[in-house]
């Protein structure tokens, strides 16, 4: 494989500009395609399979006048103090107001909040609640400038009016923060490099590679259901993969040329050595991203998928592109500072850093653990939900919308349960509604249910069940899990089947579905880690090593994701008004995110490690050196990955909120804590024994040789390890 790569490289980079012509040539073709191609992307979180989800498409087919899973929106009107909507100026507005949305784009249904019984009991407040024909992500800017439009247009003799609900909710967009965050990218590969060229090549790359990537998604969309989210995880991961992929290479390019003066077989052996850490690494990346299709859930599968994609685009772009456009670039490659791996001059940080740790190593692990396990202990308290208009900015016409309705009408408003009574096609639904009806008002948290809404052939009715407590209170969940478990019984006494649906109970559904199967997947990729490091670096120890310090960093992860946005601590740093319920989808995106990166550092730093062992260095030397050649490498790509991904934490919406802050923290914790704190005093402890290897599973194990020590035979030359002197501190002691 390394010999591949290598040849890949040299010819890239003597085929500069034919190569660099393809790949200008397919971001045409797929731009071409993304404009002719593309079609409606969803934000749906219904998971097939749920009761919730079953009973829309029920529904759908049965009761299509219901408009179950189309948007929904509140337009909330209040009165001004010391008057009430039944006063005669108000009410007329209430009511033009009312006659105007069901004139808008899309609109199904309005129901006039005095005919439909939805004024408060003082008088003061109302809402008409608006039904869509279509799902949210479906409705074009003008759908909702048009419904705002027409809500402000109320606005008169002191009337206030308030619009929420998920017909709102558009396709999430990148701003100014994660722009800046790609800048200081740009400055910190500058600083690193020295060189305005060498730190614009992984910049221009990796933008390149994103670009060919979303282009790709958005072609595809016009013949696949694709999560709107799917384009911001490719944009986050494909940005921050694609910078570090390009950096580890240039910096081995560089490192080569101090050796010899042939820039050919220097682009050759950097491709063939650094290039194939590459290829692990985005193949972890790769495989934990697909792997979530195993998961069962599409909207997970559809971002996975789409990610993954991307991955494998910067992967190819680094060990193509970029050894052509080194070749373009010439000797301004290795203009200003010195290499990253040079070995002339002083000792580097990372040299006296790893001496630093080896020598205090027990300390120094003791204490790093520590404090991973603190940070760790609020994921204890982790609960899941999705965000809804609570959680949005105060001064959002959503978030006022939905504090007006918690207070004219109470919390359980903002989310009320839809409950489907449902007999036999020949049957009548009528008859057990009373039944289904009094069963519900006995259970606890039930504030109010509304009169019965029957399908025209009298075979499905709705009930609309009132909570006492908000969609995001474990109190309602707990209320959900009653009425269903009432179930079986009113099925045996009335023959109809009762399900509960709406989008508080879909969301309930998602919340448990991705709760259950988080487990699972976490074991799935503990599993593929062991064994992928197993091979790569041809011991037992090193995986363990590896995969226990992954488990830490996900644990002290999702303790500070709780920390911040669950329980509210410094999340005013982050623009976050409400904390609540952290996304169901977070968790799984964070273990299959973080397991890609985390195995990104260990492969860069580790395999050093292992190179130098190979070419000669004793098993403590080898931890020094290794460090001495990856330390530096690797502290720039975590920096970037953490400037990348914090941009996101200051996204619009929560849930890209979260998975910027949780990659940022994620990548801050492995990379300086699991990685550069705790692998080099345990590699230390280990001594030899790290390298330990069954001599029957030595010969059952395929020969990855991703340090590169084939290739460097078979061109008959060395780049080889710098052999320390032994220190008596560190090499001396078993």
């Amino acid at each position: 494989m390394a010999t591949f790569l290598y040849r890949m490289g040299k010819f890239s980079y003597r085929r500069r500009w034919l190569v660099t012509g393809l790949w200008v040539l397919l971001l045409a073709l797929v731009g071409v395609s993304a404009g002719t191609l593309s079609g409606t992307m969803s934000n749906s979180f219904s998971i097939p399979g749920t009761e919730a989800q079953q009973a829309i498409d029920h529904l759908a087919g049965r009761f299509p006048q219901a408009n179950a899973g189309g948007a929904t929106a509140r337009v909330v009107f209040a009165a001004p103090p010391g008057s009430t909507l039944t006063d005669q100026a108000l009410r007329t507005t209430v009511r033009d107001t009312v006659e105007k949305l069901k004139s808008a784009p899309q609109v199904a249904n309005v129901a006039d909040p005095f005919q439909a019984n939805t004024v408060s009991p003082d008088g003061r407040y109302a809402f008409a609640q608006v039904s869509y024909r279509v799902q949210g992500i479906e409705l074009t800017a003008d759908d909702r400038d048009a419904l705002i439009r027409t809500a402000e247009a109320g606005r008169i003799n002191g009337l206030t009016v308030e619009v929420g609900g998920d017909a709102l909710q558009s396709a999430p967009e990148t701003g100014i923060a994660e722009v800046i965050g790609i800048a200081i990218a740009g400055i910190v590969l500058l600083i690193t490099f020295g060189s305005l060229v060498a730190a614009g090549l992984p910049l221009l790359t990796a933008i390149l590679g994103v670009l060919i990537g979303l282009a790709g998604i958005m072609a595809v969309s016009g013949f696949v259901d694709i999560n709107a989210n799917s384009t911001i995880l490719a944009l986050m991961l494909g940005i921050a993969v694609g910078i570090d992929y390009a950096l580890f290479i240039v910096s081995r390019y560089r490192h080569e040329l101090a050796l010899q003066t042939d820039r050919a077989e220097a682009a050759g052996r950097a491709v063939g050595t650094a290039g194939f850490a590459v290829v692990f690494a985005g193949l972890t990346v790769i495989i934990a991203l697909a792997g979530l299709t195993v998961v069962g859930i599409p909207v997970l599968a559809s971002m996975g998928l789409a990610a993954a994609a991307t991955v494998a685009l910067a992967v190819l772009v680094a060990l193509t592109l970029l050894p052509a456009l080194l070749g373009l670039a010439g000797r301004r490659i290795t203009a200003g500072r010195r290499s990253l791996e040079s070995d002339a001059g002083p000792a580097p940080a990372g040299e006296r850093w790893a001496r630093f740790i080896t020598r205090h190593r027990v300390p120094a692990l003791i204490i790093a653990v520590l404090a991973l396990v603190l940070v760790a202990v609020p994921a204890t308290g982790l609960r899941l939900g999705v965000p809804d208009d609570g959680m949005s900015a105060v001064d959002t016409t959503q978030r006022k919308a939905y504090d007006l309705i918690s207070t004219g009408f109470g919390a359980g408003v903002n989310g009320p349960l839809t409950v489907v009574v449902d007999a036999d096609a020949s049957g009548d639904a009528g008859t057990a509604v009373a039944r289904v009806t009094n069963a519900i008002k006995t259970l606890n948290g039930v504030v109010s249910i509304s009169p019965p809404v029957t399908s025209p052939d009298g075979s499905t009715a709705l009930l609309t069940v009132i909570p006492a407590t908000g969609p995001r209170d474990q109190a309602t969940d707990d209320l959900v899990a009653d009425i269903r478990h009432q179930k079986a019984a009113l099925h045996a006494e009335t023959g109809a089947q009762v399900s509960v649906t709406g989008q508080t109970a879909v969301n309930i559904d998602v919340s448990n579905k991705i709760n259950a199967a988080t487990m699972p997947y976490l074991g799935l990729v503990v599993g593929l880690a062991f064994l992928l490091l197993m091979l790569v670096f041809r011991s037992v120890l090193v995986p363990i090593k590896a995969t226990l310090g992954f488990l830490l960093s996900v644990a002290a992860t999702f303790g500070a994701v709780v920390a911040v946005f669950q329980w509210g601590w410094l999340g005013s740093l982050i623009g976050l008004d409400e904390p609540g319920p952290i996304a169901p989808m977070v968790p799984v995106l964070l273990i299959g995110i973080l397991f890609g990166l985390a195995m990104d550092y260990q492969v860069f730093l580790v395999t050093r490690m292992r190179e130098d062992h190979v070419h000669g260095a004793t098993a403590q030397n080898a931890v020094i050196t290794g460090f001495r050649h990856g330390a530096r490498v690797v502290t720039a790509a975590a920096i970037i990955m953490i400037a990348v991904f914090g941009g996101f934490a200051f996204a619009d919406q929560v849930f890209i909120q979260s998975i910027g802050f949780a990659l940022a923290f994620g990548v801050l914790v492995d990379a300086f804590i699991v990685r550069m704190t705790i692998v080099p005093a345990v590699m230390s402890l280990l001594d030899r024994a790290a390298w330990w290897l069954p001599r029957w599973l030595n010969r059952a194990l395929p020969n990855l040789d991703i340090e590169g020590e084939h290739l460097v035979r078979q061109l008959g030359a060395t780049t080889g390890p710098v052999l320390l002197k032994p220190e008596p501190s560190t090499t001396n002691r078993r």
